[in-house]
């Protein structure tokens, strides 16, 4: 495809989702609309697992760790300040932290990936059965009682920057939550054409190759993991601000499994497969919780055998495919075939 046809796409669906994200709340019900916005934000968590998994090679069966580490760093503090700002940014630093400190003993240790997907679950146990202990008055964190198994709730949701006496109504919260996620796929499709996300890419395909050009897998996997956990720290806040309520919950490992299954289905290796898988699978389960007549996990497991067995690739690169198949081909030039340069760069994704 023509370079310069390729970026006027890319620009006309950039422009074209900031135009829905917009109209969104004036065409649709304030219920659709709040369903909506947790859809948003839990595909920032599934943007979260297919970047460090698709693009960084790295899975980890305990992305909710992070989510959840997110949520509750929002909701301390939150209830402290008073104010979404700065708990925000603690709902980001906080995870990062956490997946520094994980990162560096599972990728400088060189613990084999079969052993890194054990600990990540395992670390979310932890997290989910520490928390469910705290019920009581002596855990109370400032003025945040963190309330054991019942959670926290009445969570302040978040307001306008520095003014806490202005909170975001359900339509301002959509135009943050969407606005967010178009941000954080923005920022990894950057990332993934730049030389940094090559690199991330290389160490993926061949740690060995890439450490003989100078580079250094650890490292390289190491902040590719903190990023990850950085988002996901950002998904539990967005998650918790739709809420206003967070509980232990949040590290469960059904949701751990829904995140795989998200990607899954959306097409691993690529940004936007996990989004729509994400927003696909989350209808189904809250249309199957409103009808009461299957069971959720059921038709999850269901959904996972049909799409490994019959559409191994997901949606998106099966779709990418069709299309590509029904394009004509590009004739070849006068003055010979074109030469395929081993510095090309490697595409950032199936989109």
């Amino acid at each position: 495809m023509d370079k310069h046809l390729r970026l006027s796409g890319q620009v006309g669906a950039i422009a074209l989702a900031i135009v829905a994200i917009a109209i969104v709340p004036s065409v649709i019900e304030l219920f659709a609309l709040m369903q909506l916005t947790l859809f948003a934000a839990m595909a920032v968590l599934a943007l979260s697992l297919a970047f460090i998994w698709g693009f960084g090679g790295i899975l980890s069966f305990g992305q909710t760790a992070f989510f959840g580490l997110g949520g509750y760093a929002y909701a301390i503090a939150a209830i402290n300040f008073q104010d979404s700002t700065p708990a925000i940014l603690v709902a980001i630093a906080v995870p990062a932290t956490f997946a520094a400190i994980l990162g560096y003993f599972i990728f400088f240790g060189r613990i084999s990936d079969v052993y890194l997907g054990v600990i990540t679950l395992t670390v979310t146990l932890i997290l989910f059965n520490s928390v469910n202990s705290t019920s009581g008055d002596a855990y109370k964190i400032g003025k945040a009682l963190l309330g054991g198994f019942n959670g926290m709730p009445a969570v302040p949701t978040f307001n306008m920057p520095f003014d806490p006496s202005t909170v975001l109504s359900p339509e301002q919260s959509w135009w943050t939550t969407a606005g967010v996620l178009l941000a954080a796929f923005l920022m990894l499709r950057l990332l993934l054409a730049l030389p940094a996300g090559r690199i991330i890419v290389a160490v993926r395909e061949n740690e060995v190759r890439a450490s003989l050009l100078g580079y250094d897998p650890r490292l390289v996997k190491c902040l590719t993991f903190i990023l990850g956990g950085a988002i996901a720290g950002l998904a539990g806040a967005l998650y918790v601000n739709w809420g206003a309520f967070v509980s232990p919950t949040i590290f469960s490992l059904s949701l751990s499994a829904e995140i795989i299954i998200w990607i899954t289905v959306g097409g691993l290796g690529t940004l936007l497969g996990p989004i729509i898988g994400c927003v696909v699978i989350e209808y189904i389960v809250a249309y199957i919780g409103s009808q009461q007549l299957l069971n959720s996990n059921l038709v999850l497991g269901g959904v996972l055998v049909i799409f490994v067995l019959l559409l191994p690739k997901g949606m998106v690169p099966t779709a990418r495919d069709l299309v590509m198949r029904l394009m004509p081909a590009s004739k070849p030039k006068a003055n010979g075939p074109p030469v395929q340069s081993a510095a090309a760069p490697h595409p950032a994704g199936a989109e």
